[in-house]
């Protein structure tokens, strides 16, 4: 009869090459959604933030399973912090989706349009005077 060592070691080693196989394949599944919300947010379309939460989502997978990866995210997130910024916001525990949607909008329309032209920020200055507290 075998001694169990032998099974108790090879239990090990089945598990430890389970979980690299799995993180391969998380690594693997991560790229693949990065590359889909890519290929989404260049889309002619309107609809540009399911691309953005899908790149979220595969830098999520991404980063927890790459050492190298979040080294690499951390030395971009130091030399380009304005660029970084929003993505952070989206990995957080409880994401602000609302608030980085409208500031990336903002961004946009500041680089599109002329300022005669930028109805977004006119738009929230006149509902934020309408709606303001009046004294009693």
């Amino acid at each position: 009869m075998p001694s169990l060592r032998v099974y108790r070691a090879s239990d090990e080693f089945a598990r430890y090459l389970a979980a690299r196989i799995g993180r391969w394949l998380l690594l693997a599944l991560g790229g693949l959604l990065i590359l889909l919300g890519l290929a989404i947010e260049f889309l002619p379309l309107p609809l540009h933030m399911p691309g953005m939460a899908i790149i979220v989502v595969g830098l999520m997978f991404v980063l927890r399973n790459s050492f190298k990866a979040r080294r690499r995210f951390v030395l971009i997130q130091q030399s380009h912090p304005r660029m970084v910024f929003p993505l952070r916001r989206l990995l957080r525990r409880e994401p602000e989706i609302m608030q980085v949607f409208w500031q990336q909008y903002l961004r946009v329309e500041r680089v599109v349009l002329p300022r005669r032209a930028r109805f977004a920020v006119r738009g929230r200055r006149h509902l934020k005077r309408r709606f303001a507290r009046r004294p009693a």
